[in-house]
């Protein structure tokens, strides 16, 4: 796994602890930049939210790409399903995979859902996790078969409305970051975010009702401790 180093901070003024406390504000919690701005003023770390918004734009990407690649490879079922977006009064539709444990795989906001639009998030999804699924499952739309039958030909797949209620489920955190956004700015934003809000979201909730007390705690400071190693934290200690 890929680690932040001293040089990928090189020219900033702040240090990594607290240009990585600040991505991590923005994107695991519905704040915004001026949220994160006053958060830290309230530790007498003087910030503007332009300098946060230049720290989450440059570095949100990378630490999200290397918690991809610190995590266990994810399950072979998956599950599929598309929600619409709007934006600037236009009609976008953001496509997500999870797998069975409810990790999201992987995310495309395109302005279609027809058999194009699903080959191509078909591909992503392959060419990201790098191993073809055992069975994949969603909703009705004729899209995903069409789609499937030519790039995942000998993959199972199920169709029905209610067996794909995780991936519908894991569309639940983006709607309310969408609405404290109040809606996305262009579809080059909405997947720029989300594909950082993802991952980091995920890697901080791990699925707690599943868990005692303890096992949820030291899951948690499991966690904490790989994304010090992903943004250079721990090396930097």
């Amino acid at each position: 796994m890929k680690i932040a180093t001293a040089s990928s901070y090189k020219g900033f003024r702040f240090p990594q602890e607290i240009i990585s406390h600040a991505v991590w504000l923005y994107h695991r919690f519905s704040l915004s930049f001026r949220d994160v701005e006053e958060l830290l003023f309230a530790r007498s770390i003087i910030v503007t939210y332009e300098t946060v918004r230049q720290w989450c734009r440059k570095f949100g990407q990378e630490y999200a790409s290397r918690l991809r690649q610190s995590r266990a490879r994810p399950g072979d079922k998956w599950y599929l399903d598309e929600v619409f977006l709007k934006i600037n009064g236009k009609t976008h539709y953001l496509w997500r995979a999870v797998d069975q444990e409810g990790n999201v795989l992987d995310i495309l906001v395109q302005d279609r859902r027809n058999k194009a639009a699903a080959k191509t998030f078909f591909r992503k999804l392959l060419k990201g996790c790098g191993y073809v699924p055992r069975v994949i499952i969603t909703d009705k739309l004729a899209s995903y078969g069409a789609a499937k039958r030519e790039v995942m030909p000998g993959v199972e797949h199920r169709q029905s409305r209610y067996l794909n209620n995780r991936a519908e489920n894991s569309h639940r955190p983006t709607r309310r970051r969408e609405r404290g956004m109040q809606r996305f700015k262009s579809a080059g934003h909405a997947q720029r975010f989300l594909s950082v809000f993802g991952p980091i979201r995920d890697h901080f909730c791990p699925r707690r009702h599943l868990l005692k007390a303890g096992e949820y705690r030291a899951q948690r400071q499991h966690r904490f401790q790989v994304w010090n190693e992903v943004t250079g934290v721990g090396a930097a200690a």
